[in-house]
C-alpha cells in the first residue's frame, strides 16, 4: 500500500515460504511478518503462514497483525513465532499491553507505534485506518516507564513510496528514549538508507517495497549481517 491507503494495495506474486527461504539463504535471521487481514479485523487470521515458515526454516519470526488477547499470543507462539509486535491493543487497552511486557518479557514484546506523519506524530492503528488522537512521545513514554525495550515505528506518509526514511525523526526518537531499541520502517529505498539508519543508531530496519520492486538486493545486506564464528 502507498501511505497506508488500502485502495492502493499492490499484490506481488511471491509465496511467503519461498521468500522466507530466500532470506534465510542470504543470512537473514529474523523476518517481520504482518497479517494485514488480522490488523484490519482486529484478530490474527493467518497463523498458517507462521506455521509454514517456522516449520521449514530456522528463521525467527516477529509476528504482528491484530494481536489483542493473551490467546492470540499463545496461538502465535504455538504456530512458531519468536516475537510479537502489537499496536492497536496498546491504544485501546494500554494496561493490558503493558502487562504483556512483564508477563512475556521485554525481549519478546515490541510496541508498534506508527504515525500518520512526522509533523503531527499522531498514532494510527487498526491497520492504520483509525487515529488515536495521541502523540508518539506521550504514547511511547507510558510503556517506556513500564520497562518497554523495543518500539517499531513507521512514518506512514512515507510507506510504500520509496522516498527515503525520515532520518531526523528516528534520530529524535533515539535521543528522547535512549534506552529503547528503535525499529525503523517506511520509505527505505536501498542499502544506503539502511546504512544511514544504522549510523544513526537504529536497532533494526524493516524493508518491503524496495525489495519487491527489485531495487534492494539481498546480497547488498551482507555488510549488516552478524558474522558467525566457525
Amino acid at each position: 500500500m502507498r501511505k497506508g491507503d488500502p485502495l492502493s494495495e499492490k499484490a506481488y506474486d511471491e509465496n511467503p515460504l519461498d521468500l522466507a527461504k530466500r532470506f534465510e539463504d542470504h543470512g537473514i535471521e529474523v523476518v517481520h511478518l504482518v497479517d494485514l487481514e488480522g490488523a484490519e479485523k482486529g484478530s490474527p487470521k493467518n497463523f498458517h503462514v507462521v506455521e509454514a515458515i517456522a516449520g521449514y526454516t530456522d528463521l525467527k519470526i516477529d509476528f504482528t497483525g491484530g494481536i489483542s488477547t493473551d490467546g492470540d499470543i499463545a496461538k502465535a507462539y504455538e504456530a512458531g513465532a519468536h516475537y510479537i509486535t502489537a499496536s492497536s491493543i496498546a491504544v485501546t487497552d494500554p494496561d493490558l499491553f503493558a502487562s504483556w511486557v512483564v508477563t512475556y518479557g521485554r525481549e519478546k514484546i515490541t510496541l508498534g507505534a506508527d504515525v500518520t506523519d512526522i509533523v503531527s506524530k499522531e498514532i494510527a492503528f487498526r491497520g492504520w485506518q483509525k487515529k488515536a488522537h495521541k502523540g508518539l512521545v506521550e504514547h511511547v513514554k507510558f510503556f517506556y516507564d513500564r520497562g518497554l525495550k523495543y518500539v517499531k515505528t513507521t512514518d506512514i506518509s512515507r510507506d510504500g513510496v520509496l522516498e527515503g526514511p525520515a532520518f531526523d525523526f528516528y534520530a529524535d526518537m533515539i535521543k528522547t528514549f535512549p534506552e529503547i531499541s528503535v525499529l525503523a520502517s517506511g520509505g527505505v529505498r536501498g542499502v544506503d538508507d539502511i546504512q544511514r539508519l544504522n549510523d544513526i543508531g537504529v536497532f533494526a530496519v524493516i524493508f518491503g517495497k524496495a525489495y519487491y520492486e527489485g531495487i534492494l538486493k539481498l546480497k547488498d545486506l551482507e555488510r549488516f549481517l552478524t558474522k558467525k564464528e566457525a
